[in-house]
């Protein structure tokens, strides 16, 4: 059975902003949903997020997809990578995603905690040769994720880049151009 991952951002939960909406929509398209609520969520830490997700998630395969939100699509990378060559996933859409630039933090305990994210090495490589497909969708005027991460994106993991105009972080509690991106990873 197909399933889809759906990962929360900071400060987050999969009750929040469109999650719900999505995983209903997925489920009438007979989608088996995990929603996972990540541990601390107003203070991300790699090393509490990643393994809960492992956890979350069991064995992956070809029908697992995941749905990553901000902080979310960093969790689903450093989860990917953590999978052996033989791992398989179906893909990824990243949503509001970041790999090395995320702004307007609000102290310096946020910033540490954001640096904690961008500065720990990835290895894209071995992260797009477990993803066969994704997308990565921004919006022009997200005030926490820069534009120039799209060319992360396209160039480290050879995702489609979606730019939207004026959706702002993507955190409407209905957000179609969200449902119009997954399906199109899902098909």
């Amino acid at each position: 059975m197909k399933r889809a991952v759906l990962v929360h951002g900071w400060d987050g939960g999969p009750d929040q902003d469109w999650f719900p909406w999505l995983a209903d929509e997925l489920k009438s398209r007979g989608y088996e949903i995990v929603a996972p609520q990540l541990p601390v969520p107003e203070e991300p830490r790699k090393e509490r997020w990643v393994p809960a997700l492992a956890e979350a998630v069991g064995t992956s395969n070809t029908e697992t997809f995941f749905v990553g939100h901000s902080m979310g699509c960093q969790t689903i990378l450093r989860y990917l990578e953590t999978l052996s060559e033989r791992g398989t996933v179906g893909g990824a859409l990243f949503v509001a995603g970041f790999l090395h630039t995320i702004r307007n933090l609000e102290n310096a305990r946020d910033e540490e905690i954001g640096r904690s994210w961008t500065d720990a090495p990835l290895n894209l490589t071995h992260v797009r040769s477990l993803l066969p497909k994704s997308i990565a969708l921004f919006s022009d005027n997200d005030q926490w994720v820069t534009l120039d991460n799209t060319a992360a994106f396209e160039e480290g993991l050879g995702s489609e880049i979606v730019v939207e105009h004026q959706r702002g972080h993507f955190t409407e509690e209905i957000e179609p151009s969200v449902l119009a991106a997954a399906l199109r990873l899902l098909a």
